[in-house]
């Protein structure tokens, strides 16, 4: 089935008794078990609700199993857990979620985990791999810099050195990039954005092999930070519409992306879409869309000043959903981060970023242009 048949079909639960199309609701937090051989319970990951989900988006980026869970840093943070142990090593990609960055500096280190930070660079990645190295993590696009690695690379690093590699694809979306294709292993979402799509849902996933799905789901049961019913309810219907949505947030971002390069109170933009941008050509070759996320530095204007002049586009945290949004990632994003590290990075007080939504492109730049002249 072509992708956006797969939105619709692929997945859910088959209502043999009301013939419903849609997938129920099973509220039960309680099920019985005698003559059985499933013992089904939520935080076990294996409701009727949460495989339906998993099904598809393990159909929409080519993966074999998945858990869903209740964000995306608990997807990041059980499925790096899951895959690694005292006296591991992890190689990291420096520029990721701040989130994401803050949370293995935070706890690595305590549980005996080594870890080293590279740059965007697949060569760099690979000199960074020593004798207990156990998994590569990388972003591309990145948060909140749109930069690209490649990705066939780092997954044929990988493989020949004996590595897991981990993506968060958050930014790309299945629509947009199927890593799985490219040879990574593990494929990790926060599906409170673009799965999600409307900015009322809070949700993650890691999807992957079976036998990888086993440990992740093994660890995933003792944290604990399993997605209720309604949730997943909610997530399998988003989805339908996921093609559709980011088709035309993807186009809409294109648009804005050429607008802000030309606008002499911009003093760069960052969207892989761009044959400026320094990824362009690597972007081009694994990704079917360059995505709706963007990000630029104004010259003059301050961040908060520009923000407040804005009329339809919200500042607001988080990204993803169908209403245009924007936010200066060293207050939101990555205010974890340290100062030395941001700056190390490339994301200065005055870089903003753009979340598209499916409003009419003409009005979102019309927008943009009102705070850009004041």
């Amino acid at each position: 089935m072509n992708i956006d048949t797969k939105c619709v079909h692929a997945g859910g639960y088959h209502d043999t008794q009301t013939r419903g199309i849609n997938t129920p609701i099973f509220t039960s937090s309680a099920y019985e078990y005698l003559d059985s051989e499933t013992r089904l319970y939520q935080r076990y990951f294996n409701t009727p609700n949460q495989e339906a989900v998993v099904k598809k988006i393990c159909e929409l980026e080519g993966a074999e199993d998945g858990v869903v869970f209740s964000s995306g840093m608990a997807a990041i943070s059980t499925s790096l857990l899951a895959l690694l142990n005292s006296g591991d090593h992890a190689v990291v990609q420096d520029e990721i979620y701040g989130g994401s960055h803050a949370f293995i500096e935070d706890h690595f280190k305590r549980l005996g985990i080594s870890f080293t930070f590279v740059r965007m660079d697949a060569q760099a990645i690979e000199d960074a791999i020593t004798s207990n190295t156990k998994i590569i993590y990388i972003e591309s696009p990145t948060n909140p810099l749109l930069n690209v690695v490649d990705i066939r690379r780092i997954a044929e690093i990988g493989k020949r050195r004996g590595v897991l590699t981990v993506i968060d694809n958050t930014f790309a979306t299945p629509i947009n990039q199927n890593p799985f294709s490219l040879g990574i292993d593990v494929i990790i979402h926060s599906g409170t954005k673009y799965l999600g799509g409307h900015s009322d849902l809070y949700c993650g996933v890691a999807v992957t092999r079976k036998d990888i799905a086993a440990r992740i789901r093994k660890t995933a049961a003792n944290f604990g930070g399993s997605l209720n019913a309604m949730s997943c309810y909610l997530l399998e219907r988003s989805l339908k519409t996921l093609s559709i949505r980011v088709e035309r947030q993807t186009q809409n971002a294109l648009g804005i992306a050429r607008f802000l390069e030309k606008h002499v109170e911009v003093e760069r933009v960052n969207y892989p879409g761009l044959e400026s941008h320094s990824g362009y050509k690597i972007a081009s070759s694994q990704m079917s869309g360059f995505g709706a996320m963007l990000s630029f530095e104004l010259k003059d204007t301050t961040a908060i000043d520009f923000m407040r002049r804005l009329r339809i586009i919200k500042p607001a945290l988080s990204l993803g959903g169908v209403d245009t949004t924007i936010c200066d990632p060293a207050t939101t994003s990555h205010q974890k981060v340290s100062g030395d590290v941001r700056k190390r990075l490339g994301i200065s007080d005055n870089l903003l970023r753009l979340s598209v939504g499916i409003e009419s492109v003409e009005d979102l730049i019309e927008d943009l242009q009102h705070a850009l002249e004041g």
